[in-house]
């Protein structure tokens, strides 16, 4: 169940020097907007602290209520960790595997989360959770809502670095045909308002390398979950 985690970064830049890019917003729908290359600048930090992390709480891959295997590996910081088993998904203030409390969110972690939601419009942001999802390619995430959380008012933020990836972000009802947007490194998803309870996924994750990376994706979803 457990991942080895971050694979060690490639010498060689394949996807160019996106960090050089002056950041832009994209609205994609009404009340969630991507924040184009936001993340690039402190991208080496944030990384640094999901190592830290998983050296404390080890990737892993959950399984669903209904005994499927997850293909994207995960960890969590903060107060609370998203959890799924044979009992549901839930959140809990302790890491099943070790029965310890989650590792403390890191400061660089939780500011660029709520700097990240103030530029999108949601000010006041206050992360109590960080899911942290480790992509290898062929992985996938299916169109699925965020509606664990207690606080619904309370945006989503949304953070991917390493690998190029597609996020499809459709309506609120599942079988709304969800838009397809590529991002890359740096790149932030923020959504909340009327399109909070979006559903959205990860198209499978194509093979590749990247520079901060290796052969994976790193993608860090904020969340107020009381």
């Amino acid at each position: 169940m457990r991942d080895k985690g971050l694979p060690p970064p490639s010498t060689g830049d394949l996807f160019g020097s996106p960090d050089d890019e002056t950041p832009w917003d994209e609205p994609i729908a009404p009340g969630a907007v991507l924040l184009r290359r936001y993340a690039c600048a402190r991208a080496p930090q944030v990384l640094a602290a999901v190592k830290a992390i998983a050296a404390s709480a080890p990737f892993r891959h959950l399984i669903t209520p209904g005994g499927q295997r997850m293909s994207v590996a995960m960890t969590n910081c903060g107060a609370q960790g998203w959890i799924s088993d044979r009992r549901g998904y839930r959140y809990g203030a302790e890491d099943p595997l070790s029965g310890r409390p989650w590792p403390a969110m890191p400061e660089v972690l939780s500011t660029l989360a709520r700097e990240a939601a103030e530029r999108a419009g949601y000010a006041g942001f206050a992360p109590e959770a960080c899911l942290i999802n480790l992509y290898r390619p062929g992985a996938r995430l299916t169109l699925h809502q965020d509606r664990d959380e207690l606080d619904l008012d309370a945006p989503i933020v949304s953070i991917s670095l390493g690998l190029p990836a597609t996020f499809l972000f459709g309506g609120l009802q599942r079988g709304d045909r969800p838009r397809r947007f590529p991002v890359v490194h740096g790149d932030v998803a923020v959504w909340g308002g009327p399109s909070r309870l979006a559903f959205h996924g990860i198209a499978p994750l194509p093979d590749g390398v990247h520079p901060a990376t290796g052969a994976s994706r790193v993608n860090l979803t904020f969340r107020k979950t009381r």
